[in-house]
């Protein structure tokens, strides 16, 4: 896997994950409100991860935790503000 691969796999994972916090944002406070955010979130992360896994390699996918680090990035820290139990 080459850098450019590391790079663009990154930019898809935090895309993806900017939609599923642009699109969901009162589900995602919901949920960090009531400590089940990925409960709450679950089929759009499910179909986010599937869309991600569709466009990079394998390699890529199986080595590297690109999506889960844009969805802590984007989804949760965006909302560090919101009142819950576990900050």
């Amino acid at each position: 896997m080459t850098d450019e691969e590391k790079i663009k796999a990154m930019r898809l994972a935090r895309a993806i994950a900017s939609d599923i916090s642009l699109y969901n944002e009162q589900k995602i406070i919901k949920g960090i409100e009531q400590d089940n955010l990925f409960e709450v979130l679950k089929e759009e992360l499910e179909e986010g991860r599937e869309l991600y896994k569709s466009r990079v390699s394998q390699e890529i996918f199986t080595k590297m935790n690109f999506f889960e680090r844009a969805v802590n990035d984007i989804v949760l820290r965006s909302k560090a503000h919101v009142k819950s139990k576990i900050w």
